[in-house]
């Protein structure tokens, strides 16, 4: 997070933009990876923020591999969320609102593991029998926009 980091040396805890991707990633199950967050104590999907100078994609291949040692050898842009749907304040007050593009993780290699200190925990869910314990935003999202889950299923499904 240098970007963000060197911003907020100069606009505090401030609302800013951010750009950034959610990622859903099935197994062979059609299971949904998620991780439990370190910085909220609760579950969210993998992703991440943009760094200067990345595309989505290139965002969505290096955070995955950062929180859970997976390599994406495919993946399908689903949606781009925007908006004032897309805010959230972290625990450490820092706010923002985020143009976020969620893909669908269609094919990938490597063993899952924790790669970096994000994550306390990885594990598959039935996205029909998800964690209650979700950081707010990913609820937001999913209470506002619940059929991409379903519609990154379908599409991964279709290979």
């Amino acid at each position: 997070m240098g970007y963000i980091s060197d911003l907020r040396k100069y606009v505090g805890h401030q609302p800013i933009l951010t750009a950034g991707v959610g990622l859903f990633v099935f197994n062979e199950e059609n299971k949904v990876l998620m991780q439990l967050r370190t910085d909220y104590n609760s579950w969210g999907f993998p992703g991440g923020a943009m760094e200067l100078g990345e595309s989505f994609e290139e965002v969505a291949k290096r955070e995955l591999k950062e929180e859970t040692n997976l390599e994406i050898d495919e993946l399908k842009l689903i949606k781009v969320f925007s908006g004032k749907d897309t805010y959230r304040e972290y625990p450490n007050g820092d706010k923002l609102y985020d143009i976020t593009a969620i893909f669908v993780v269609k094919k990938y290699h490597n063993d899952i593991k924790i790669n970096d200190n994000e994550s306390k925990e990885l594990a598959w869910f039935d996205i029909n029998n998800l964690p209650s314990n979700m950081t707010e935003h990913t609820k937001n999202y999913l209470n506002k926009f619940g059929h991409v889950l379903e519609e990154a299923l379908k599409e991964f499904k279709k290979n």
